[in-house]
Order: C-alpha cells, then structure tokens, then sequence
C-alpha cells in the first residue's frame, strides 16, 4: 500500500472538496419516496413564519424536536437505540420517568446481529424495534450504529457491526428496511468515521478519499441507497478538518448529491459547533438543545448571514420525513408493555444464531448427558445482566435471561449445576465516584476450583460486561479482566473438561484461554434471551452457526491502527467525553475550552482495515474474520462460474455444492472473497463481496449460487471523483472464513 502522510491526505481533501461534480448521479439513481412529499412541504412552508421555521430546527425536549402546532404538524419524537427503546424519561432531564408500560425487548447487540450473517434476521430485528418503536409512540429510532470496527479496544464495538463494509452495509440495509418497512424512520449513526470513543468530541480524523469511500461510508451508502434511509446522525468529530455536524464534503457532497438523500440530518447531543456552517452545509437539528440554531439562526437569518433559501430547505427535508412517518397521538403511546412475546422470539432467534464456537478439540460440546451429571459453572457473567451500565443507551428490559437461568432452564433434572463466582470486575462508573474494590480475587479462585474438581464439566463463563465495553472512552487493552486468566489455569488444572463462554461483544486477548481451554464460545451481550441462547447451543438442541464479525488478533500491537501506531494518539490527553460532560450540565464552551490542540487522527492503514491488514502483511490472527465452527461439518465442492469473462454491466455467477457431512442439521455461512491477479491499482489481498447463511440436514447436499456485481468490484478513483473498474484477472476465493478457503476459479474483467 502506498504511504499516507499527514500532508498528502490533506491535500486529497482540499482538492476533494473543491473538485467539479456537475452531472454526477447516485450510483442507484433510483428516486426517494421521500420525494413525493415535496409538493405537501412547500405547500406548509409557505404558509410559516420565519420563528416557526427556526423552532424545527433544535431540540424541543431532551429527545424532541418541534412540528408546527398551529398548521397541525406534530412534533418529531426520537427513540434513542440501537438495540433498545429506552424507558422515557423527563422531558429536560436524563431522570426516568419511572413508568410501568415502558419496559422493551432488549435486542442483542451490533457485533451479535452481525455475527449472524443474515440480512434477514436484520430486517426482522428492524421490524422488531420499529413495533416497540410504534408502541411508545416514536417517530424515529437512533440507530442502527453502523460505523466500522477499526480498533479491537473501540468502547462502542458492541453497538457496530463489523469490520468489514460490505457486512455492515448488507446488515444496516436489513435493519433500515425492517424499521421504516413498519412506519419508524432510522437515524444513521454516526455519521462519519466515529470509529474510536476516545476524545471523540475533539478527534479529527485523517483519511484518504479511497478509504472513506471503500472502507467507512459504505453501510451509510447502502443504507441511503437501497434502504432510502429517512435520517442520519452527524458524528461528535472531524473529518479530514471539518465538525461532521457543518462538513459541507459529508453532508451536502456525498450524502445528498451523491447519494441522492432526501431525508434530515441531526446532531448527536451536544454535537453542533456553529450557526451559520452547521445550516449551510447540511445540518437540520440541534440535538437536544438550541444554542446555535435557536436564537442565533433566527439572527442569522435576519442579518442575511443565512438565506431563508437554505432555511427552507432545512425545513423541507424535515417536512418529508414527518409526512411519510404517521404521529402517534400522545393519549395512544405508552398505553401497554413494550415489550412482545413476538419480539422476544426475534431476539432469541438472533442470539441463537449468533453464537461462535471458536474450538472444540476434545468435543466437550454438545454437552453429553450420559456422561455429564454434574457440572461447575464459574463466572460471575453467569448471573451478570447486560441490558445496561457504562455510558449511552440501555435497555430497561422486561425481562433478561442470564447464562445460569438459561442453563438451569433447558438442563432441567438431567444434570446438577453448581455455581461458583471465580472472579469480580472493576467497575468503571463515569457518573460518580465510587470506593475502591476490595481484591477478594484468591478467595474466588479458590472456590471456583474446588467446585470445579468435584465436577464432570466446567462451564466458565467470562468475558466483559457494560461497564468495561462502553460508549464515552475505548478500554485501555484487550486482557480479559478481574484475574480471569489466572483463574482459566487454576481451573484447567482442577479439571480439564473445560469450556470457556466469552459473555463479550469485542475481541479479548485469549492467549491464556486458548492455551488452557479445549472448547471456547463466544455468546455477545446477547439480549432479553441469550441464556436462553446459549444453552440451547451448549445443550446440542441447536448447532453453533454464527461466525465472526471481526477478527481477534494474537495480540493487540498486531492490529492495523496499533501497528501503524495511528491509535492511541499522542498529540493530546483524553479529555473528558463529550456526552458524558452533557449529562453533567456542562456548556458546550466549558467542554471545548482548553482544547485547540485537538487529537489528530491519521489512518494510515488506508485500507487495510480489520481481516485486509492481516492478510495483506501475512499476519497470523488468533481467529480469522468469518471463523466459526459447528457441531457438524461441511464440504464444499464444484465451484463453477457461468463464464470465463465478465463486463462491467453484469453480475458474475456462481454455484457449489454443498453437503453436510455430520449428523446433526445444522446452518453454514459461505464466504466469496475476491483477490486480484494482475492488478496495477493498489488492493487489499482479499476482500468479501458475497456470502449466504444456508440450512443443510445431516447427510444431504444443496446447491449454492452466490451473485457479485462487476460494479461492485470498482474502485474510488481520486483523481476523477468516481468509481473506476480495473480490468483483469481476478481469483475467487470460497470458503468458511477469510481463513479457511475451500475452493477457487478465475474469471476475468
């Protein structure tokens, strides 16, 4: 890959954001149906005053902004997510309101959703949080979260999907069309390259035209392309030396002129610096308060520093948004429980399916209960609830089920379970002071050893919880917390049918586990029915089938922006976050003073982000993106393409056989990967561009076809501002994860 400098990337974006684009069309030109409300909005702009076009612009309530009551306009209310509706709470404070009705189905988070590799599954969870959404009569769900996973310690991993773009934007597409296919609008978030917690308030962040349009806008694109996404959320930082809440290059350029987006565009809180940039390039409201496009817009206007041109625009792509999303009458939310059984089923078929079975050398799973009657789990992620805690969004659950009441569930009487807690984690609490933790550690480890060699099989249940993964601030490292290696050995020790259960939605260090763990699981923060979940997978009524998102490297130096030394930066200390500075009152001067020296953040990896730095610099991981076993196996066999030679305008076929050569049924995600032969534009080694979640009973085969677009194997072309595609010879690579490639042809373009 060619270097990337500090200079030359900002010169890419000076001359990104002045270059000609008379003429350039989306790349799906197809027509927004918010469109057809324009009529309707310029019929009620015309009839506003200027106060009353300014009040929609700014947060009326914490989670609020304002319609216009007098032409019966309601107001837009927000349902703050992704994987929740959180509980209501008053209406200029962060204080619950304490309700009985509003208790929701918490959903399993971003990286489980995408560890399903199911599009399908997103539009259903979608669909799920867009029904609560109706419930407690909301307009718009912030979410999803769909920035990419660039470092394995991001404090907000378990909210995105994955490091992989073309995952993310089938998943976010899946999800966007699955809350507005069910009367909600999506919030985008965070628009664009939020992909680290710390100082993100201050970071600016360094990138290259290529990577931005290749690696980080792609699941914004899909979304606002295919899933004529109604809303967006612009991000805390800078992009390449512009706030993302006034980035004319990101809001005006890209999202509306490229992508051909109708919809509006919102701060996140606390999130705008500025009056006269902020309208002018593209943002429409002030999230929750009203210090820049309050008073001083109305100012601003009058002053003729802001045209009423522009004002009304602003309001137009509001107007829109609010005709195509139908109120819900105040006397009719809130009225019944938010949460559904029918939603609860969509969070248990997710976790379910999200479930990685890393290893499983001495086959300790499925749990084998004519030799298993007693059984030892250790951990205190066995009864820790993960609906909440840390920083950001929770779930005020109706109902969670734990790892334990999981087990305890589905194993009935067939066998005895014993619990020991083995080990406690700090708590991190950003709110308030708290005492200092008494070090129990050695009590806990012996304990857990001595119930642990009194048993068949040793369930430990470790791992992070919200406290540690957390939006507001990025973990310091990736080791397993609380003395949890420590205790891995002693119980290894105590007894050798060991199985590991990561409860962690981010990548840990697992060098001890995997030395001392014959078995390892990983089962996220997986939602109102992950013990349920889990389980079942340990249980044997379900095959392990989910793969992993991400990849999990040897060490943490391995990772791309570690080893490029591009994170954690060094130009400035961690400041203090700015939400969390919000939530405390803080004006937004008081957050922002001292702080001119603003943490700068090159991404000098470019585009070997995740799995493509890996591969590329020949990099051995622990356990490669797409990694995930099954307790049956697969073979793949006669991959064939419908030709030997494709143009740009068509998509290349191809089809395998696929056989389940075990005895259980069970589900098999299949990874096409794409490497270029004879290229003389600069590629990452591999890159995913199809894949399928396919169903095969023991013993039968099924026919795959998997499809790639030629236009999907284009390039950002920075020198003429377009996707450019590079004929040649390319390999396409099958397998079960970017690690284990079964099979390979090549086509030509």
């Amino acid at each position: 890959m060619k270097k990337i400098t500090l200079l030359s990337v900002c010169l890419l974006a000076l001359s990104m954001s002045s270059c000609k684009q008379d003429g350039m069309l989306p790349r799906d030109s197809r027509v927004s149906k918010l469109s057809q409300f324009d009529a309707q909005a310029d019929e009620i702009i015309d009839q506003m005053t200027l106060e009353e076009k300014v009040a929609m612009l700014h947060g009326k309530h914490m989670f609020t902004s304002e319609g216009v009551p007098r032409l019966g306009i309601a107001d837009m209310i927000y349902a703050d997510g992704p994987f929740a509706i959180r509980e209501e709470m008053e209406p200029h404070s962060w204080n619950s309101l304490h309700l009985t009705t509003d208790s929701s189905t918490f959903f399993p988070t971003g990286s489980a959703l995408a560890a399903t590799w199911s599009p399908e599954l997103a539009y259903q969870y979608g669909k799920g949080m867009a029904v609560e959404a109706r419930l407690r009569g909301k307009d718009m769900i912030l979410g999803p979260a769909i920035n990419i996973q660039r470092i394995p310690t991001g404090g907000r991993t378990y909210e995105y999907f994955s490091e992989d773009p073309f995952l993310s934007a089938r998943l976010s597409v899946g999800y966007t069309l699955g809350v507005q296919d069910n009367g909600v609008a999506v919030c985008l978030k965070h628009y664009a390259l939020n992909n680290q917690e710390n100082n993100r308030g201050t970071v600016n962040v360094i990138a290259s035209p290529r990577a931005m349009r290749e690696i980080y806008l792609p699941p914004f694109e899909a979304a606002v392309v295919e899933g004529d996404a109604y809303g967006v959320m612009a991000a805390y930082n800078k992009v390449n030396g512009y706030w993302c809440s006034e980035n004319d290059f990101l809001q005006n350029q890209v999202l509306r002129r490229d992508w051909g987006f109708k919809g509006m565009v919102i701060s996140d809180w606390g999130g705008t610096h500025s009056t006269v940039d902020a309208i002018n390039n593209g943002l429409n409201v002030e999230m929750p308060n009203q210090q820049y496009l309050g008073q001083a817009l109305l100012d601003s206007v009058k002053a003729g520093a802001v045209s009423e041109e522009t004002l009304n625009l602003r309001v137009k792509e509001i107007l829109r948004v609010r005709f195509a999303i139908e109120p819900i009458p105040a006397e009719k939310a809130n009225v019944e429980l938010t949460a559904k059984p029918e939603q609860a089923q969509i969070a248990y078929d997710v976790a379910a399916k999200s479930i990685v079975l890393l290893k499983n050398e001495s086959d300790l799973l499925p749990i084998n209960f004519n030799k298993v009657r007693k059984i030892a789990v250790i951990g205190d992620n066995a009864n820790r609830k993960m609906a909440s805690g840390g920083v950001g969004a929770g779930a005020k659950a109706h109902r969670e089920i734990t790892p334990m009441e999981g087990l305890q569930n589905v194993i009935g009487d067939r066998a005895e379970i014993v619990f020991a807690q083995g080990y406690t984690i700090p708590v991190r609490n950003r709110w308030s002071r708290q005492p200092a933790q008494q070090d129990n550690s050695a009590q806990l480890r012996e304990e857990a050893v001595k119930v642990a060699k009194d048993a068949d099989l040793v369930l430990f249940i470790g791992g992070n919880n919200r406290e540690i993964e957390t939006e507001g601030s990025d973990r310091a490292n990736i080791m397993l917390q609380g003395g949890q290696d420590e205790l891995v050995k002693a119980l290894a020790e105590a007894n050798p049918n060991l199985v590991t259960v990561l409860v962690a939605a981010a990548p840990v260090d697992l060098n001890v586990v995997e030395a001392y763990s014959p078995t390892i699981v990983v089962s996220w923060f997986n939602g109102s029915q992950g013990g349920n979940a889990l389980a079942d997978v340990l249980t044997g009524k379900i095959s392990p089938s989910g793969k992993l998102p991400f990849t999990y490297p040897v060490k943490l130096e391995d990772s791309p922006a570690y080893a490029t030394g591009s994170y954690p930066q060094t130009d400035a200390p961690i400041a203090e976050d700015i939400f969390v500075a919000l939530v405390g009152e803080k004006s937004q001067d008081e957050l922002m003073n001292g702080s001119s020296n603003r943490t700068t953040a090159l991404y000098a990896e470019d585009l070997l982000v995740g799995y493509r730095w890996f591969d590329t610099k020949n990099v051995r991981p622990m356990y490669p993106f797409g990694h995930g076993l099954s307790y049956t196996t697969f073979e793949y066999s006669d991959l064939k393409a419908t030709k030997e030679k494709y143009s740009e305008k068509e998509n290349i076929e191809v089809s395998f056989i696929l056989k389940n050569t075990g005895k259980v049924d069970a589900d098999e995600v299949v990874q096409l990967y794409v490497h270029r032969l004879d290229a003389t534009v600069e590629w990452p080694y591999k890159e995913l561009k199809a894949f399928d979640r396919v169903t095969v009973k023991a013993g039968e085969s099924v026919e795959v076809n998997l499809s790639i677009p030629v236009e999907q194997l284009k390039y950002w072309s920075e020198e003429e501002y377009d996707w450019q595609l590079e004929h040649g010879n390319i390999e396409l690579l099958l397998g079960s994860s970017s690690a284990d490639i079964r099979l390979s042809t090549k086509v030509a373009i």
